[in-house]
């Protein structure tokens, strides 16, 4: 009878050291999976063991609605940095999902299974959680073909023949680039960061300010009746309460341009005003790129 129980307790002791001494693989979801008709979205996972990344995984996943019947969907990951995996899916529809994961490394295979909640878009990027949406791009568009319009109107006051249809043709090329949502995305980005940064150092935009430079804007597309007509068709309410809020940001971003003036005038009094400017504008720049690897931005 000793006998039988000690050979129960060796076996026993020999599952639990067989279970314990395997991989405890935990995967995080580390962009939130969304939904779009007919496209493959972006599906990023970081994998740890005891809070430790793994590295050299062979990692796939098998999709299927928690609720539904629509089927199975796979995916292959591709290893990045420090545990980090990316693949894309093409779901069909927006909800929960059932995620079966097949991790294998040295020939040793784990599965694990995750829930996931797959929810649609709000827009096409978010900023630090902050939704750029398909308004505010075509919001952006609209103000950037105003201007073209605007200059499109001052050429033929201002050129003649050769010099006219080169300028014609120089601004249908820049509208060709305002169709390009990453080109204007960019602009909303950089915009955005700035802005943050500026209240980061302190800084407001005060309703006076704000009314300020709305004068000015209003003065400028006031000169001009191809602007006038745009922004009668936009809907003039629409349009100036939308300004407002881009004029907000600019009034912020200019504030830590003037800072950076102030800064280069102070360490280098004898630059002249243009060199001045110059190395502002290069320090802005700098800052920019600075700011933007700061926040947490994802382009959908």
């Amino acid at each position: 009878m000793k006998t039988w129980t000690m050979l129960v307790l060796l076996l026993l002791i020999s599952l639990i050291t067989g279970c314990s001494s395997g991989p405890d693989y935990k995967i995080d979801v580390t962009k939130e999976l969304y939904y779009q008709k007919d496209t493959a979205m972006p599906f990023d996972i970081k994998v740890t063991d005891n809070k430790k990344a793994v590295k050299g995984l062979e990692v796939s996943a098998q999709l299927s609605m928690t609720n539904m019947d629509h089927g199975s969907y796979d995916v292959t990951f591709a290893e990045g940095k420090n545990g980090t995996y990316s693949g894309k899916v093409n779901l069909p529809m927006s909800g929960k999902y059932e995620a079966a994961f097949t991790l294998e490394k040295d020939g040793k295979k784990t599965e694990k299974v995750i829930d996931i909640n797959v929810t649609k878009p709000k827009g096409v990027a978010k900023i630090n959680g902050e939704w750029v949406t398909n308004e505010d791009v075509a919001f952006y568009q609209f103000i950037n073909n105003l201007q073209l319009e605007i200059n499109r109107e001052a050429a033929k006051k201002k050129y003649t023949g050769k010099q006219l249809e080169e300028e014609l043709a120089y601004l249908e090329s820049q509208e060709k680039v305002n169709n390009n949502k990453n080109q204007v995305l960019t602009q909303i980005i950089r915009l955005r960061s700035m802005a943050m940064l500026a209240n980061e150092k302190g800084h407001q935009a005060t309703a006076a300010e704000v009314d300020a430079s709305l004068g000015k804007a209003r003065e400028q597309y006031n000169q001009y009746e191809s602007a006038k007509r745009l922004i009668a068709d936009y809907g003039e309410e629409k349009f100036w309460s939308t300004e407002k809020q881009q004029y907000e940001m600019i009034v912020l971003a200019q504030k830590v341009q003037k800072d950076l003036i102030a800064k280069v005038k102070k360490e280098n009094p004898t630059f002249g005003e243009q060199e001045v400017y110059f190395q502002a504008q290069k320090q802005y720049e700098e800052l920019l790129v600075s700011q933007v690897n700061s926040l947490k931005i994802e382009i959908l």
